[in-house]
């Protein structure tokens, strides 16, 4: 095959960072969709379509349109240079001269212009719903990474204004847009799995807390933050943080989800042993326990989708 009309697949394949989105993105889908196959009198057309639906949307936004942004912004502040770049540090296609800063940056343009218009579409044609989902998850990009916002390089407002949404709402979508409702499974199913998306997501910004601190401007994480504030040992307590807040959340599914409470108490578990464990100057360590970690938010997010 013309290895010209492979390079952009290629290329496009190592952007998305797909490793990162199935486990968050993909997993908080699944955990409200599979329910609705197998409790619920739906249509496996209509729960397909949806599913479908989703997914190509997390996978534009989340891996796509965000990683665009964050290249660009990272590299512009120079972190990315500066990072151990096992698993952080950015996609690479940049440092690796794949793509052109310059060029990323265009299509990332062009990309947030093409969604806003068909967010505009959308709400001309009646799909509120639709629309509204895919406003939000703009607005995570845009303003986790793009000046004058930058959330991400402050720290908490980031994960909780940019991170947390996008994904929270992508998780009650699928209950929300075939039942017009959204039962109390799948707000506890969403809110569970966006926590855990943000304390992976703690973990992956371990290895980059002295690039991050680097970077012009700093990149003040919450990582960084918590170094600055305690030491370098606790570079893993934003981590710690939202894990317990896992476990709390899983009490919150009590006895009515007894089996699911369970199963997310002792993936939260698991997770807390990893990061108290992990050598935060081993770089590999790190990176290996957050692949651990990628597939436990993989486990809990399906089961939370069995036990309902």
């Amino acid at each position: 095959m013309n290895q010209s009309f492979l390079a952009p697949i290629k290329n496009s394949w190592i952007l998305l960072r797909s490793i990162a989105v199935t486990s968050s993105s993909v997993t908080t889908i699944v955990s409200t969709v599979l329910p609705l196959f197998l409790y619920y009198s739906v249509a496996n057309d209509k729960l397909l379509f949806i599913f479908l639906l989703l997914f190509f949307g997390a996978f534009l936004i989340h891996g796509v349109l965000t990683h665009m942004l964050n290249d660009y912004v990272d590299y512009q502040s120079g972190t990315d240079q500066n990072s151990p770049a096992i698993l952080s540090g950015g996609s690479r296609v940049i440092q690796t001269g794949i793509i052109s800063a310059s060029t990323l940056w265009l299509l990332g343009k062009w990309l947030i212009f093409s969604l806003s218009v068909i967010v505009i579409g959308l709400l001309v044609f009646g799909y509120y719903k639709v629309a509204l989902l895919l406003a939000i998850g703009i607005w995570g990009a845009i303003s986790y990474s793009l000046p004058p916002l930058r959330l991400s390089y402050r720290p908490f407002i980031g994960e909780w204004l940019s991170m947390f949404p996008s994904v929270f709402v992508l998780g009650l979508a699928g209950a929300w847009l075939t039942l017009d409702t959204i039962p109390e499974w799948a707000l506890q199913n969403a809110i569970i799995n966006a926590l855990f998306c943000l304390a992976w997501v703690m973990v992956h910004h371990i290895p980059d807390r002295e690039a991050d601190r680097m970077a012009e401007p700093i990149k003040r994480t919450s990582v960084v933050w918590a170094m600055e504030k305690f030491g370098p040992a606790f570079s893993r307590l934003p981590a710690l943080l939202y894990f317990a807040m896992t476990g709390l959340c899983a009490v919150w599914l009590g006895t009515d989800r007894i089996w699911a409470m369970i199963g997310t108490l002792a993936v939260a578990g698991s997770a807390l042993f990893l990061v108290l464990k992990m050598q935060i100057e081993d770089h590999d360590q790190v990176t290996a326990y957050e692949k651990i970690i990628l597939i436990l938010a993989m486990i809990n997010g399906v089961w939370l989708g069995i036990f309902i």
